[in-house]
């Protein structure tokens, strides 16, 4: 009856490892990260699609938040298509992963950091070449 009312339910998160393993990264913004992977689904952002990457983030060691990074569909569509070949899941991790660290750097304070990344064609490209990924 109140369908519109009820807020739609995210798919669950999948492709986390069975054992989770904390990582840390030394923003260059003087914080120093720990984080896990949690997983990834498939996400619409502004009517886009795409996959959206979570990971459990920690700048002070008590605390826990998840920082969100969408990578869209059309991003990843304009590299296979200037490359000639489909980006494999694997690839597709890193280009989050690397968004991921781009905000720890980039971004002012932890509080900055939690703001959903939205990855662009620009930033896959960007992030390949680092990776030497063509």
């Amino acid at each position: 009856m109140f369908k519109w009312f009820r807020a739609a339910k995210e798919a669950p998160l999948t492709g986390a490892p069975p054992i989770r393993r904390q990582k840390t990264y030394s923003g260059q913004s003087g914080y120093v990260y720990q984080y896990f992977y949690e997983g990834c689904r498939a996400a619409e952002r502004n009517s886009a699609s795409g996959t959206q990457y979570v990971f459990r983030v920690s700048s002070d060691r008590r605390t826990e938040t998840n920082h969100s990074i969408f990578v869209a569909e059309a991003a990843v569509s304009a590299w296979e298509q200037a490359n000639g070949r489909p980006l494999n899941s694997t690839e597709r991790y890193a280009i989050a992963k690397l968004a991921l660290f781009q905000a720890f750097d980039e971004r002012p304070t932890p509080e900055d950091a939690k703001r959903e990344v939205v990855v662009e064609a620009a930033d896959v490209d960007t992030f390949l070449a680092a990776l030497d990924i063509g």
